[in-house]
């Protein structure tokens, strides 16, 4: 068997969101290759190739001891593309295993044509293995430790109690079904916006109520459990667009940062375009950047063949024009 590991020119896998990318140029006389680590969740991976009658791929966690004390229970999909023309593609049923070893995946591909081909790996779900792999932990995404963090863990006892309990409330909220109570020294002091109504002589320091007509009461619900540090992951998860527009409407800095990381943190295909549509309209950089990769550094332009003429036909043509520049700076003429 002829090996060629990590150190080779075309070893190196990239990474973005959940996703990692193999590209090799060719296997050559090699009937073994190896990538190079790369790191998803908590464990650095890795991805073979072994070709005989069928060709062998696999996928395992580097050993050690991440992966012998916490081994990942993966959920995942792969895809292995050729470039063409014609351009093909092989893809997997959704796998999930424990993986320790090398042993612990092979998926065969029956036939692989010479010369560049790609190897996607797209995974699903992590989690940590425990009691000897007959049991989970929750998933480690969505990253829920950024969403407390970023709440401050030192003041929600105190702003808890005065939000739910209602304590000492100076203001209402007026949302589109239903009322809310609040603190306006609490909402000035996290939005620009707000203290703005409470400073000036404005209705809304007069009347000690503010209209949000563009949220319903449970997302208003949200908004206010980040801003007082109460919000839990869930609550997050279901509302983040609604708190992302908010946000920007109301400048609160760090609920738009948060939003950015978690949209950023899950693209996929069938996802790709309304979040870069969501990072132009908001002016998300890292978004707006991640979601051009996945769809042309990436490759995975082709798998929005169908969705993309109705894009191009809403979409703004300064962000047309930006799209059409990634294509030009990753365009190499074969």
């Amino acid at each position: 068997m002829s090996l060629s590991g990590g150190g080779a020119p075309d070893s190196r896998v990239e990474t973005i969101s959940r996703l990692a990318q193999w590209r090799i140029d060719t296997l050559g006389p090699c009937s073994f290759r190896r990538s190079d680590p790369f790191k998803l969740g908590i464990w650095n991976w890795y991805l073979s190739v072994e070709k005989s009658r069928s060709v062998c791929i696999r996928l395992f966690p580097e050993p050690g001891r991440v992966a012998k004390e916490q081994p990942p229970l993966a959920r995942f999909l792969l895809r292995v593309s050729w470039p063409g023309p014609p351009r093909r593609s092989c893809a997997s049923p959704v796998q999930e295993h424990l993986l320790r070893t090398s042993d612990d995946f092979v998926w065969q591909v029956d036939a692989i044509s010479h010369g560049r081909f790609t190897i996607d790996v797209e995974f699903l779900d992590l989690r940590i293995a425990t009691n000897n792999g007959t049991e989970s932990s929750s998933s480690i995404w969505p990253n829920e430790g950024m969403v407390q963090r970023i709440a401050g863990k030192s003041t929600l006892g105190c702003l808890s109690r005065m939000l739910t309990e209602s304590i000492h409330t100076d203001v209402t909220i007026h949302t589109t079904d239903g009322i809310l109570k609040a603190h306006k020294a609490v909402l000035a002091a996290c939005s620009p916006v707000f203290e703005s109504m409470f400073v000036h002589d404005l209705k809304e320091k007069e009347s000690s109520t503010v209209n949000i007509n563009d949220m319903c009461l449970e997302s208003c619900s949200a908004l206010l459990g980040f801003i007082y540090g109460t919000i839990k992951q869930e609550q997050f998860w279901k509302h983040r667009l609604s708190l992302l527009a908010a946000a920007n409407k109301y400048g609160i800095g760090d609920i738009k940062d948060c939003c950015e990381e978690s949209l950023l943190e899950d693209i996929n295909s069938t996802n790709v375009l309304e979040r870069l549509h969501v990072a132009w309209l908001y002016q998300l950089g890292r978004l707006k950047k991640g979601c051009l990769s996945y769809l042309f550094v990436f490759g995975k332009i082709y798998d929005v063949r169908d969705e993309i003429h109705s894009f191009f036909q809403h979409a703004d043509r300064e962000l047309m024009l930006e799209m059409f520049q990634e294509v030009l700076s990753v365009w190499k003429p074969i």
